[in-house]
């Protein structure tokens, strides 16, 4: 053999003590699990059993083996002692018995050398081969199959070098005993702990077939949900869109409001083509609670979330149906994470709906404020000036907008004025970054609001003080406490 093969034999030698000192080195807390009453017997049994080995261990060494009491009353208890702590820390178990009884077999043989004991049962004593017998099957109860063979290696080989090597007269021998029923406990032990294993990964597989098969369940209705939006909606839309794209030129001479009124039904209907296509991509979707869906980044290239940079586009939108709506920003705008802007926008955009459902002939207020601890938002219109029509399938909006900023950890509190108006107020916390503060700090007090900003919001026009509402820093809104009742403006 060269010195490549040398070396190569050297390594696997010392990778194996290594892999060895790993595995049963180890003083891992690894308790039995935890039973029933009717089920804590093993316990028991095995609580009694250590009381009985150290019990009769003692006794065999001081009656049989002429021990003395000090040793003897050493190692009767750790005998004992290693069952017992077999059923929390098993490894360091196996080494106190394996310990206990090679201490015990030295002891003696220095009696059966010196004719001073016959007939005692050597290597193991009694009480040794029970609680050896013990502890390799808590052992391979519950360690990797490997360390348990390692173990039985381990007392195989402490048999054989006691009994085959060093030997002694006159004596009861337990080696082949011992080696015999070790080898059938450890390979006991570990057809239970490969049965356990077995049952828990099928009652792992079942949950995970039983959440795949919900998972797919749930996937097919909402993509039948979708094939009915795409089929009714969409249609409907298209045609909508169509036809008012048609209209002006089915009449003669038409006036410009009248081109202006059907440009807009049809800039709606594509706007809403436009969102039902988003809708459709998260219905689709496997995920439909990724971060993507959730913040409106994904499912959708072509067609971004809106912002509150669209906030304009919405305003002169919603005027064009015929609602008077002042906006106002308040605070230095800063960038927001994309799921805040996309709840302010859509609170926003239900509240002015409701508003122009029901509340005829209502102006509205809108507030954008950028505040330390988040961003608040304010809808609030006047008094209508007359009975608003019934909305069939109504009652849904409120609820939507109070998940929305629900879901980002905000709150929204919607609710009647004493004037007869309405007021809806969302708070999303969104804790200011420090160099926005730096920035805010550094600018003029005199220009916190941007009157330029919230003039360009409000399509060149300044906002009317009479219809907005009071712009104190009051971040945290009265949602907990005063939670409006149930009047007709609080349907959708």
């Amino acid at each position: 053999m060269g010195r490549t093969g040398v070396r190569r034999v050297l390594a696997g030698g010392l990778h194996s003590l290594r892999v060895l000192g790993e595995d049963l080195g180890t003083v891992r807390w690894d308790p039995l699990p935890a039973f029933g009453r009717l089920r804590r017997l093993p316990h028991a049994v095995l609580y009694i059993a250590a009381f009985g080995i150290m019990l009769g261990g003692t006794a065999q060494l001081t009656d049989n083996g002429l021990l003395g009491a000090g040793l003897a009353f050493v190692v009767g208890p750790a005998l004992g002692g290693a069952v017992i702590l077999g059923m929390r820390r098993p490894v360091p178990a196996w080494w106190l018995s394996t310990v206990a009884s090679v201490v015990a077999a030295v002891a003696v043989h220095a009696k059966l050398a010196a004719g001073v004991v016959h007939q005692f049962t050597w290597p193991w004593t009694t009480a040794g081969i029970i609680a050896q017998l013990l502890v390799l099957l808590l052992l391979a109860l519950r360690v990797r199959a490997r360390v348990a063979v390692e173990a039985l290696a381990l007392t195989l080989l402490v048999t054989y070098v006691l009994e085959g090597v060093w030997g002694a007269p006159d004596h009861q021998s337990t080696g082949v005993i011992t080696s015999i029923l070790s080898s059938v406990v450890v390979l006991l032990g570990i057809t239970l702990r490969s049965r356990r294993e077995a049952r828990a990964e099928l009652g792992r597989l079942a949950m995970v077939t039983a959440e795949e098969r919900a998972r797919r369940t749930l996937l097919e209705e909402r993509n039948r949900i979708a094939r009915e939006l795409h089929d009714v909606v969409a249609h409907h839309m298209s045609v909508i869109s169509i036809q008012a794209q048609v209209a002006p030129h089915l009449v003669e001479n038409p006036s410009e409001e009248l081109k202006e009124n059907l440009e807009g039904i049809r800039h709606n209907a594509l706007e809403a083509l436009t969102e039902l296509r988003r809708v459709l991509g998260v219905l689709r979707s496997e995920d439909p609670d990724s971060r993507d869906a959730l913040d409106g980044t994904g499912n959708g290239p072509h067609t971004p979330q809106p912002t509150l940079d669209r906030l304009g586009t919405l305003v002169e939108n919603t005027r064009a149906a015929g609602l008077r709506v002042t906006v106002e920003t308040v605070g230095r705008r800063r960038p927001m994470p994309p799921g805040v802007e996309l709840s302010a926008y859509r609170i926003v955009q239900e509240a002015l709906s409701n508003v122009l459902r029901h509340a005829p002939g209502a102006s509205a207020a809108v507030v954008v404020d950028y505040g330390p601890y988040g961003l608040q938002v304010k809808v609030t219109n006047s008094p209508p000036d007359r009975p608003a029509p019934q909305s069939p399938g109504a009652g849904h909006g409120l609820l939507g907008m109070r998940e929305r900023a629900a879901m980002l950890g905000g709150v929204l509190n919607a609710r009647a004025m004493p004037d007869g108006g309405y007021k809806v107020d969302a708070f999303i916390p969104v804790p200011m970054r420090a160099e926005d503060l730096l920035a805010e700090a550094a600018q003029d007090p005199d220009d916190a609001q941007d009157p330029d900003d919230a003039q360009a919001r409000d399509g060149g026009r300044a906002p009317a003080p009479d219809h907005a509402p009071d712009h104190a820093p009051d971040h945290a809104p009265d949602h907990a406490s005063d939670h409006a009742p149930d009047l007709k403006d609080d349907t959708v």
